[in-house]
């Protein structure tokens, strides 16, 4: 993942915006509504940074390997399952641009807003559909298609995605009974282009 650095810096403080916390709540709404989860199922939440997500769908999961790039975020959220006591959540450090694939399978694996900082969308589906059981399901929530204003010049990742490229791109690795959704909104009034950014769930099955 890019620029984990930068995530090293605001991991302290991610979990103060309440627009983050309101946006991991409604993705994991919308994942309870979308998929059978059970507490049989061992789950992997990538791009996980506070574990925001993963928290949220703690009940509902048996055990959570909740992986980041970033050592702050990891550190961060293993302050927070220290303090929670959380015996069903646990952290690893992962970055599929460079590691290898873990060797555990999951039935579940999730991701949150992690998907626009990846260059090579097609390999990280690849790289998630290989670490999926069979049955399993991968869902995905990211920003629709925007014009660059989310995160400001010199951002060097995606603007969004297009639901029917991204569709596409999963089916091409393997993936089937893709739905896509749209679970969450964010604005940023003072933005001199776009002001409001769709939140879409995409949930796809092996």
């Amino acid at each position: 993942m890019n620029s984990s650095h930068q995530f090293d810096e605001i991991a302290p403080t991610w979990d103060s915006d309440p627009v983050k916390v309101a946006r991991a709540l409604a993705v994991a709404e919308g994942i309870r509504n979308r998929v059978p989860l059970t507490r049989q199922m061992h789950a992997l939440e990538y791009g996980c940074g506070t574990g925001l997500l993963g928290f949220a769908l703690q009940a509902c999961l048996g055990r959570i390997t909740l992986a980041d790039s970033s050592p702050g975020m990891l550190a961060t959220l293993d302050e927070k399952i220290a303090a929670a006591r959380s015996s069903n959540l646990h952290s690893m450090k992962l970055d599929l641009t460079s590691d290898p694939l873990p060797a555990e399978r999951y039935d579940l694996i999730c991701s949150l807003m992690t998907f626009h900082h990846i260059d090579d969308t097609g390999g990280l589906l690849r790289d998630l559909f290989a670490l999926l059981g069979s049955p399993g399901y991968l869902c995905v929530a990211d920003l629709d298609t925007e014009d660059g204003s989310f995160h400001g010049p010199g951002f060097a990742g995606h603007n969004g995605f297009d639901r029917g490229l991204l569709e596409h791109a999963a089916q091409a690795v393997g993936f089937h009974s893709i739905e896509f959704a749209t679970v969450f909104h964010m604005s940023k009034p003072d933005s001199t282009g776009q002001t409001e950014f769709p939140v879409f769930l995409m949930v796809a099955a092996k």
